[in-house]
């Protein structure tokens, strides 16, 4: 029997994106979140203030997202190391991202129906209690961004980019938008008698986030799909193996393990055979390449393509 240690041909599978600093900030904005969310439930039943209600409602959208944010987080480091994932867990950021992207869409949606709503049929509003409930969410989202600030140095270096955190920055960011469209909306209501303004600034602020949230699905997708490198880093690495001795590609497929890490399959065809370990040394300076798999097959005369 085989005794030999086989670690010297095992790849790693772990591609987590290890971000302790994203998640231990994305706890605090959650806590802030939720403590802001049911202080304005609570009192909008106490004084029976729809403006206190709604956004206590709407933070509880967030909270869910940010639920999801850490649920990721905990669940890749967690089965990072777990067979039953094949090539990891560096997906599961990802998918975090992707699902928080469609919650943020389906609040846009919401916010819309309820904005052309309210324009064909305006409702009184408590401008008082609305303009105090935007400036504190305002305030709390002001708080919440400056504590999620560092998905800018991710979003900076594409191959560290945390798109779980992007998502949950996204959600801030879209009710810190919600909370000045509304702010602008009151005062102009207040000032003015522009009521009208408040349901025409919801919509503006729909049609916002939905691009926002498009975007990030739009992102996060290909990841998802297995979607393939960009088409002249892949000519790069084809260029390199072919100008090595007469060697053809017959096969070659590379596909997403997580944000910022690849797989690549590739079967060549040569006259001249090397060990595998040749042509893996070959891509050495292919950073984006982390789980390679050469498969080697010698010419048979005829049956050997001509080198273009």
């Amino acid at each position: 029997m085989h005794q030999h240690s086989l670690a010297q041909w095992q790849q790693d599978h772990d591609f987590v994106l290890s971000n302790q600093h994203g998640e231990k900030r994305t706890r605090y904005v959650l806590a802030l979140t939720a403590v802001t969310m049911v202080a304005e439930i609570v009192a909008g039943l106490v004084f029976g203030s729809m403006a206190l209600l709604a956004d206590g409602w709407h933070m509880a959208t967030h909270v869910a997202a940010f639920l999801i944010t850490l649920f990721a987080y905990r669940y890749a480091s967690k089965h990072a190391d777990n067979p039953a994932f094949s090539f990891g867990t560096g997906k599961v950021s990802v998918l975090g991202g992707f699902t928080s992207a469609v919650a943020l869409a389906i609040v846009a949606v919401f916010m819309l129906l309820e904005s052309v709503e309210r324009l064909f049929n305006p409702e009184q509003i408590q401008l008082n209690a609305a303009i105090a409930v935007a400036f504190l969410g305002l305030t709390v989202n002001l708080i919440s961004a400056w504590l999620l600030k560092d998905h800018h140095h991710h979003s900076h270096d594409g191959h560290h980019h945390d798109h779980n955190l992007k998502a949950a920055y996204m959600h801030v960011l879209a009710d810190a938008l919600t909370s000045v469209l509304a702010i602008v909306a009151l005062l102009a209501a207040k000032l003015a008698g522009l009521s009208w303004l408040d349901p025409v600034m919801g919509i503006v602020g729909a049609v916002i986030i939905t691009i926002w949230a498009v975007g990030l699905i739009r992102e996060t997708s290909p990841i998802l799909l297995d979607g393939s490198i960009d088409e002249h880093y892949k000519e790069a690495i084809r260029e390199r193996i072919e100008q090595d001795a007469d060697n053809r590609i017959a096969d070659f497929h590379i596909w997403h393990l997580s944000a910022h890490h690849y797989a690549a399959i590739i079967t060549i065809v040569t006259d001249h055979p090397r060990p595998t370990a040749h042509y893996k040394a070959l891509l050495d300076d292919f950073d984006r390449l982390s789980h390679v798999t050469i498969e080697v097959h010698q010419c048979q005369d005829a049956d050997c393509p001509a080198h273009s």
